[in-house]
């Protein structure tokens, strides 16, 4: 029978290793695709701000920052779904913002 009974020990060690490998990846792309997609939000808000743009672009851009700078904080404390749900809405609040260039 192979079952989780009939496991060696160096077994279940070495899965346990590999889920906290995936983990410690899983929190360390949330967090650093959070910081640079906020660096980015931020440059394009400074960036839209020196221009004649309307200032709806680059609040929007700057709120979409501090979206993902939040999708960051929450990575980097495990919480790598909410995290991946808060980028795609910090994306998508700067797409918007961009359409009213």
């Amino acid at each position: 029978m192979n079952g989780p009974a009939n496991s060696e020990p160096s077994d279940i060690q070495e899965e346990y290793d590999g889920q906290g490998l995936d983990a410690r990846r899983a929190r360390w792309t949330a967090s650093g695709t959070g910081a640079l997609l906020a660096l980015a939000g931020l440059a394009a808000a400074a960036l839209r701000a020196a221009g004649s743009d309307p200032a709806l672009v680059p609040t929007a851009y700057a709120f979409g920052a501090v979206v993902c700078a939040l999708a960051a904080v929450l990575g980097s404390r495990g919480r790598t779904r909410r995290a991946l749900w808060l980028l795609i809405v910090g994306v998508m609040v700067m797409a918007w913002g961009d359409q009213f260039d």
